[in-house]
């Protein structure tokens, strides 16, 4: 088995129907699986696909485990060399998945390599982030890359300045369509569950980087990305959720490498900025 496409949904039907039909009609050239793991939805979504995509593997939950472990799961049942992580809320375009996997060929130390994203609109979006250093971390609280996006020292966290025209290494692309070797997962390990739905895939690619991995964006490849589609119903749930996340991934990989100082300051401000978006929605 050439590829194991992986899909973690969450009450998103109609998502998961356009971005199933999508891969019928832009398959890869190689031999492939998809798996679907269904995080206990209650719109029809596991229903459609019994129906509609009797080739798709459908792993139902019956409960929502998270996108952490949920990927757990359907990567420990999956065959294929290589795993795309693919959003419900992604079509994929003719080439786009073999624009990949011809990338990732080409790079034998590749531990994961994401591709243009752009929205139904046509925008591209911006997808790749640096890790969150207290620096850019604090810059971007304060809001300083908004007036200053195309300074690599200002924008460093959101790589505000970045070029999505050209291929490059970078930290973390987003996982809404994410291709990694095999071999690459079972060196790096599976997610970290501690993270259930945010930063599972930047701690991932932290310790990938740890085990010196590489890591790349590739412009070859171009999917329409929707954004947020499950996590938009929890609405500020979600908001606090995300903060929560950041902190733990600062305990994990910080904690014993910052001055006391800088680490609890940071702490702080991520609190604060949850606060502020939680209460006032900015």
């Amino acid at each position: 088995m050439e590829l194991s496409i992986v899909i973690v949904n969450w009450n998103t039907r109609e998502h998961l129907i356009a971005c199933l039909e999508s891969i019928r009609e832009h398959p890869p050239s190689g031999e492939y699986e998809i798996i679907v793991v269904d995080n206990a939805s209650t719109d029809g979504s596991v229903e459609v696909v019994r129906e509609s995509f009797p080739g798709v593997r459908l792993l139902p939950n019956e409960q929502n485990l998270g996108y952490a472990k949920a990927n757990n799961q359907a990567i420990g049942a999956s065959e294929g060399k290589y795993i795309l992580l693919l959003n419900p809320d992604v079509r994929v375009k003719a080439g786009a998945v073999d624009a990949l996997m011809k990338f990732a060929e080409a790079h034998s130390n590749m531990a994961a390599v994401g591709c243009r994203l752009v929205g139904s609109d046509g925008r591209v979006q911006k997808s790749c982030r640096s890790f969150p250093e207290p620096l850019g971390v604090f810059l971007e609280y304060v809001g300083l890359p908004r007036l200053i996006p195309r300074s690599k020292r200002i924008g460093t966290y959101r790589m505000t300045y970045f070029d999505y025209t050209t291929d490059a290494e970078v930290d973390q692309p987003m996982a809404s369509c994410l291709l990694i070797p095999r071999k690459a997962w079972e060196d790096v390990g599976p997610f970290d569950e501690g993270f259930p739905i945010f930063f599972n895939d930047v701690d991932w690619c932290y310790r990938a980087k740890e085990r010196c991995w590489q890591i790349y964006f590739t412009a070859s490849a171009e999917v329409i990305h929707e954004g947020g589609a499950s996590t938009r119903q929890a609405g500020r749930a979600m908001i606090r959720e995300s903060h929560r996340a950041l902190r733990r991934f600062y305990a994990k990989h910080y904690r014993k490498k910052l001055w006391g100082p800088v680490y609890w300051f940071i702490c702080v401000a991520i609190e604060l900025n949850s606060f502020v978006k939680t209460r006032f929605g900015f």
